[in-house]
């Protein structure tokens, strides 16, 4: 029997909330079994015996499930980890150190990473091969020179998946339950959700 499909979701204190909200919450209607990772400010923090709350890009509080364990999050552990954006978040969790090994070995591994906004920022910084991908319009200008920029809604470039920001999150979000789970549970997924008619990225073609 195939294990469960399993996905982390990084959190920082600026984390962007409809990012990490409408991820979290599409990938468990799908039925992947998803946990939050609390990443500190200060990579030299030591743990505390509960996570604390993490203060979203807009003030909105949210209680990740664990603490940044590298130990706990090795890729034979999980099938993807996604990096969401708001500006202060994405600095926070792309310069962690851990974060930067931890998404070197997730590559290595063919497991997929899920990078969104200023959450792309993660491929530069941890070193990633250049490629297509895509971000928020504000960090353009860091990543066109070492990537092939798109502003495309979501681009697919192996297990490497970007997108743009809060109004992508849907795209996105559906985007990583087709590549771990494929089409038809995609589909599944969309149809009680009850997108307006002909919304652009219900039942569309992931692009590759």
């Amino acid at each position: 029997m195939e294990r469960q499909k399993a996905a982390v979701i990084l959190i920082a204190d600026g984390t962007e909330e409809m990012e990490f909200t409408i991820t979290y919450d599409t990938l468990i209607r799908a039925g992947i079994d998803v946990v939050s990772v609390f990443v500190p400010e200060d990579s030299s923090a030591p743990h505390s015996v509960s996570p604390p709350i993490a203060k979203g890009s807009r003030g909105i509080n949210i209680m990740p499930d664990s603490y940044l364990d590298r130990s706990q999050l090795s890729p034979d552990k999980y099938n993807l980890l996604v990096v969401p954006g708001g500006a202060k978040g994405a600095d926070t969790i792309s310069k962690n150190p851990i974060v930067k090994e931890l998404v070197k070995e997730y590559y290595t591994a063919g497991k997929l990473l899920g990078f969104i906004c200023n959450g792309s920022l993660t491929a530069l910084t941890a070193g990633l091969p250049r490629q297509p991908l895509t971000s928020h319009p504000g960090v353009k200008s860091v990543l066109e020179k070492d990537f092939q920029y798109s502003e495309d809604p979501v681009v697919v470039s192996g297990n490497l998946i970007t997108s743009r920001g809060p109004g992508t999150s849907f795209p996105f979000a559906l985007t990583l339950v087709e590549k771990l789970l494929g089409r038809p549970k995609r589909a599944e997924i969309e149809k009680p959700m009850v997108f307006p008619e002909n919304t652009p990225w219900v039942n569309a073609p992931t692009s590759k």
